[in-house]
């Protein structure tokens, strides 16, 4: 690997990690010497890139430095594409074509000896399905989600008994040929899935629920994987 792609990697690290990184688990993962990573770490510092930490504690990239955003590796222009294919052709609507758009503005701004790797990628994401038509719009349940704010639903469950709940929408899911929308649901007092195509309803209401996306989202994480561990146990049990 190259010393200025070597310096672009380690800043591609520090960017996705929260923590402080080591010299040690850079240099794992570029596959160089730890001295080296010491090197690269003082001529980034030296180039004015607001790294800070030091040698045995590790390594952490302020907030609000930023790089040429085109500046992709093969491996990445491929993710990226891939990731893209697989919104084109199941996403909703509007994520559908923005997946579209994206790839062409990929295509369009890289340079000519990367073009291929969007054009004609070594990967693909397996034909868009049909998926089962949804009773909610899609979009605007993901405004309000980044928005905070509840939706009340008439939901049918599978035996066609239809309820009423309002609940606070954390994601929007895909399971085989149907969309999910988890939320907090204040029916419950639990966490739910909604399958959108049994959704008979929906209305977008005004109200916050008063829990930051980002907290409601962790939450979430976290009462699934406790349900993870409860059924772990009961696996292991005589």
């Amino acid at each position: 690997m190259r010393r200025a792609e070597r310096l672009f990697q380690i800043i591609q690290i520090l960017r996705r990690n929260r923590a402080p990184v080591t010299a040690d688990a850079m240099a794992a993962e570029l596959e160089t010497s730890k001295r080296s990573v010491y090197r690269d770490i003082a001529a980034l510092i030296g180039q004015r890139a607001p790294i800070r930490g030091e040698a045995g504690v590790g390594y952490v990239l302020e907030a609000g430095y930023d790089m040429p955003p085109l500046m992709l590796t093969p491996d990445e222009i491929e993710a990226a594409v891939l990731g893209a294919q697989w919104v084109a052709g199941r996403g909703d609507p509007v994520l559908a074509t923005a997946a579209r758009d994206l790839i062409a503005k990929i295509a369009s701004a890289v340079p000519d000896e990367l073009r291929p790797f969007v054009l004609t990628p070594a990967t693909g994401a397996s034909p868009a399905w049909n998926p089962l038509p949804d009773g909610i719009d899609i979009a605007q349940t993901r405004a309000w989600i980044h928005a905070g704010r509840k939706i009340r639903l008439d939901y049918r469950d599978e035996k066609g008994a239809v309820s009423q709940r309002v609940i606070w929408p954390v994601t929007v899911g895909y399971r085989d040929t149907v969309r999910l929308l988890v939320g907090w649901c204040e029916l419950r007092n639990d966490f739910r899935n909604f399958r959108t195509d049994r959704i008979e309803g929906a209305e977008f209401l005004d109200e916050k629920h008063g829990q930051r996306p980002g907290v409601l989202r962790s939450r979430w994480m976290k009462a699934l994987e406790e349900e993870r561990k409860r059924w772990a146990e009961k696996d292991c049990a005589p």
